[in-house]
């Protein structure tokens, strides 16, 4: 199996830019994401805090994560299948596509997941649980591709100084 990415997490500094307060203790206790078996395709998020999401609610969660990977991959980014189809959990943009160039943004590559609970029921999610995945997945570009753009800034900002 090709090894072809690492998680780290993102600075102290950029990470705190995602709260009010100071998130020192929060930062301190993230995990990086893991496969739960050996078998297994996706690398589980894990939450950084406890969260609790009333039917119809939405959270954006810093997960304090960036991920640098071999060029010609993608980091997919879905909710886990278990809280999916209990409560028809959903990312508000449907996959989270991470790319191999959002490593070196601006923002430091920081992933954040932006969820919502679809369901009737309320969804209690604790700090360290799994609450998404990330899978990836090789990619292939056509042959008269000419692109040679280089990502400037972070999230929906490619060739954009923000």
């Amino acid at each position: 199996m090709a090894r072809i990415a690492k998680f780290s997490f993102v600075s102290l500094k950029q990470f705190n830019e995602a709260f009010s307060e100071d998130a020192t203790n929060i930062y301190n206790n993230l995990k990086l994401p893991k496969r739960a078996t050996k078998s297994s395709a996706g690398y589980d998020f894990y939450s950084p805090y406890d969260f609790t999401l009333k039917p119809g609610e939405t959270i954006k969660i810093p997960t304090g994560i960036r991920c640098q990977m071999e060029s010609n991959y993608v980091l997919l980014i879905l909710p886990r299948s278990s809280l999916g189809f209990k409560y028809r959990l959903s990312l508000d943009n449907t996959v989270g596509v991470i790319d191999a160039d959002y490593y070196n943004a601006l923002n430091e590559g920081h992933i954040f997941i932006k969820m919502t609970n679809n369901s009737n029921k309320e969804l209690t999610v604790k700090q360290g649980e799994g609450f998404a995945q990330g899978i990836f997945l090789q990619y292939g570009i056509t042959i008269d591709d000419d692109t040679n753009e280089e990502r400037i800034g972070g999230f929906g900002s490619t060739n954009k100084q923000v």
